[in-house]
């Protein structure tokens, strides 16, 4: 969220940003090719992507308060199109595949990169992709080749940590600098990180807050 803010503009954006989540979310549909995207262009759409089993599927389900609104899976690549959730006609939540598919064949690794890469370029009201980085792991090879091909669309994208109530204080704090250190060499790459716990909810007010402020641009 912007610091500029004071303790109370703060306050009120997060109880804004919890209301805007407790709205009603709904699965729209799966798509394959870009001419099945769904309409109006104009409503924001955040779209959510990471390397399989970062947990995308878990962060979702708990910003809207729903067990089950995006399937998790222990099988990674499960999410092989892209995901539309309507969130109360205000917002649309996007599940992406999940990339670094090691078992996956290299015909259907391409098509989704392309299906990925065709969104990200082509799609006016993206306000913003959530880029989920394991707070254990950190940045890997994969995370990098996925910014660099944001930077190359245009699309601002945010880190999100995720299960940081797996590691300590001092190893999130070591893995915070490692990846700001690293998003100041994106051009793309929106500055703040968002540290977050699907199970502690650790987190989750402040990235609604900030989710919120993209539907009033």
């Amino acid at each position: 969220m912007d610091n500029a803010l004071s303790p109370e503009q703060q306050a009120a954006l997060i109880e804004d940003g919890r209301k805007l989540f407790l709205k009603d979310c709904t699965f729209m549909l799966s798509v394959a090719d870009l001419k099945q995207l769904p309409t109006p262009a104009g409503i924001p759409e955040i779209a959510f992507t990471g390397i399989s089993n970062v947990g995308k599927s878990s962060l979702i389900n708990a910003l809207v308060g729903r067990k089950e609104i995006a399937r998790t899976s222990n099988t990674p690549g499960r999410t092989q199109m892209l995901n539309f959730f309507d969130l109360g006609g205000t917002l649309r939540l996007v599940d992406m595949p999940g990339y670094g598919f090691a078992k996956a064949p290299p015909e259907t690794v391409k098509a989704w990169q392309d299906l990925v890469n065709q969104y990200l370029k082509g799609r006016p009201n993206l306000r913003r992709v959530c880029l989920l980085i394991d707070s254990r792991h950190g940045l890997k090879k994969t995370d990098r080749d996925v910014m660099t091909m944001m930077d190359k669309a245009a699309v601002v994208y945010q880190v999100v940590l995720t299960k940081t109530d797996k590691i300590g204080a001092g190893a999130l704090k070591k893995v915070t600098q490692e990846v700001a250190a690293e998003l100041a060499k994106h051009t793309a790459a929106y500055p703040e990180i968002f540290p977050t716990s699907s199970e502690t909810k650790t987190g989750l007010p402040e990235l609604r807050a900030e989710l919120l402020t993209l539907t009033r641009t």
